[in-house]
C-alpha cells in the first residue's frame, strides 16, 4: 500500500460496504491499513448486511442494520479480548467482514445425469429433473466460521455447486419417498417441491443458510421412453378400429366428393381405409397376448375369436348359350348343362374377375366338366 493509502487509512472512521449491484458477493472483507479501526469509528451496517468482527482468528461479534460508534461501550465482547478495562484511544487490529444477508433469487439447480425411478405401472425408468431456488444468510456467525474462513472475498459461485448437490441428492430421496406414477408426476410438481424442501432445508441450515423457496420446473424422460409413451398415447387416442376404418372411409367419400375427378379413385379409397383396418386390428389381436402390449379394449383376443372359418362363396359363371349370355351358373348347374349338351368346350363363359369371354376349355375350374364328354371330331 502507498503512503497515501497509509496516511488516509489513519483517518478513516467510517466503516461500511456499498455493494456493486452486479457482483454476486456474500462476504467481504473490510480493507484498510493494518486493520487498524480508531476508537470512536462509525460502523455502518445496510439493510441486507450484517457485520462481523474477527480479532486473532475469533469471531468476536456480529452486527446487524443499523449504525454503530466502536467504542468500549458497545462492544464488550471484543473490549474483553483485547484487555480494555478502562476504556482506550490508539487505533486497535481487527478484521471485519460484511456478510450479505438479502434473498439470492433465480438460483438453478438440475440433475447432470438421468436418475433411476421405481415406476408401479412401467417399472424401472430414468428421470431428470430441474428447476430453481432462494436462498438468504440467516446466521452470519455461522457462515463465517463454515464457508468464508479467511477468504477476502467471498462469491455465489464458490458455494453454487455445494448447494447444487445437496438440493439434488435429497430432491431424490424425496421423490422416491413420495411413490407418485411417473404419468402423476406433473400434476404433483408442488407437493414434490414441499417435500424436497423440507429435506434440504436442514443440509443449508448447518451452513447458516436458509432455503426460502424451492420450486421444481420441470421432470421429464429420455427421448426414446418419451417416443414409447407418444405410440401409446397414439393407440389409445384410435381406440376402436373398426370405428377408426369406418373414418377412414368417410374421410375417402368427403375427399372424393370436394374432387371433381375424386370419385374414379373412391373405391381404392374405400378399400385402402378398410385395410387400414383391417390390418391393424389382426395386428393388434395376434399380439394380444404378448407382454407388454396393451389391446385395446373392443378387440377380441384369439381365444374368444376361435370358431369355424366362413363357407367357401360357389363360383359362378356366366355362359353364351343359343347366342345368349346367360347365367350365373354354379358348377352344378354347368355339369347338368354340358350333358344336354347347352354348354361345350368352345361356349364362351365368364366369371367376375375374368378380362373378357373366353373358351370355356381354356378355364381351368371347368376341366373336370368335359371330362366325360369326346372332343369333337377332327374336320
Amino acid at each position: 500500500m502507498g503512503l497515501g493509502s497509509w496516511i488516509g487509512g489513519q483517518f478513516i472512521d467510517i466503516i461500511e460496504w456499498t455493494e456493486p449491484s452486479q457482483n454476486e458477493i456474500l462476504a467481504h472483507r473490510f480493507t484498510r491499513h493494518k486493520n487498524e479501526i480508531k476508537n470512536g469509528a462509525k460502523l455502518i451496517v445496510r439493510e441486507g448486511q450484517a457485520a462481523g468482527f474477527v480479532k486473532e482468528g475469533q469471531l468476536a461479534d456480529v452486527k446487524l442494520p443499523g449504525m454503530y460508534t466502536l467504542d468500549t461501550k458497545n462492544m464488550p465482547i471484543l473490549s474483553t479480548i483485547l484487555g480494555w478495562k478502562y476504556g482506550f484511544e490508539s487505533p486497535f487490529k481487527c478484521e471485519v467482514y460484511f456478510i450479505a444477508t438479502r434473498q439470492w433469487t433465480d438460483q438453478k439447480w438440475g440433475t447432470q445425469n438421468p436418475v433411476m425411478y421405481r415406476d408401479p405401472e412401467f417399472g424401472p425408468v430414468r428421470l431428470r429433473a430441474f428447476g430453481s431456488y432462494a436462498f438468504k444468510i440467516t446466521d452470519p456467525a455461522t457462515f463465517l466460521k463454515e464457508l468464508v474462513a479467511t477468504d477476502p472475498s467471498f462469491e455465489l459461485y464458490e458455494i453454487s455447486a455445494q448447494f447444487r448437490n445437496v438440493i439434488v441428492s435429497r430432491f431424490i430421496d424425496a421423490l422416491g419417498g413420495a411413490k407418485i406414477p411417473m404419468l402423476d408426476l406433473a400434476g404433483n410438481y408442488e407437493k414434490v417441491s414441499n417435500l424436497a424442501r423440507e429435506r434440504v432445508a436442514p443440509e443449508l441450515a448447518k451452513m447458516g443458510v436458509a432455503l426460502t423457496q424451492f420450486f421444481v420446473e420441470n421432470i421429464s424422460l429420455p427421448p426414446e421412453v418419451e417416443a414409447a409413451l407418444d405410440k401409446r398415447s397414439q393407440m389409445s387416442v384410435l381406440g376402436n378400429l373398426d370405428q377408426y376404418a369406418k373414418l377412414q372411409t368417410a374421410d375417402a367419400i368427403r375427399d372424393a366428393a370436394q374432387n371433381p375427378g375424386g370419385l374414379a379413385g373412391l373405391g381404392a379409397n374405400l378399400g385402402a381405409g378398410v385395410a387400414i383396418g383391417n390390418a391393424m386390428g389382426g395386428a393388434f389381436a395376434g399380439a394380444g397376448s404378448a407382454p407388454g402390449v396393451v389391446t385395446p379394449a373392443n378387440t377380441t383376443s384369439p381365444a374368444a375369436a376361435a370358431g369355424p372359418p366362413p363357407l367357401p362363396t360357389a363360383v359362378a359363371f356366366h355362359a353364351s348359350i343359343d347366342g345368349v349370355a346367360s347365367g350365373p351358373f354354379d358348377l352344378a348347374a354347368l355339369t347338368q348343362h354340358v350333358r344336354n349338351g347347352k354348354v361345350t368346350r368352345a361356349t364362351l363363359v365368364w366369371k367376375t374377375g375374368m378380362a373378357g369371354w373366353v373358351a370355356a376349355q381354356t378355364v381351368p375350374e371347368l376341366n373336370a366338366l368335359f371330362a366325360d364328354v369326346p372332343p369333337p371330331l377332327p374336320g
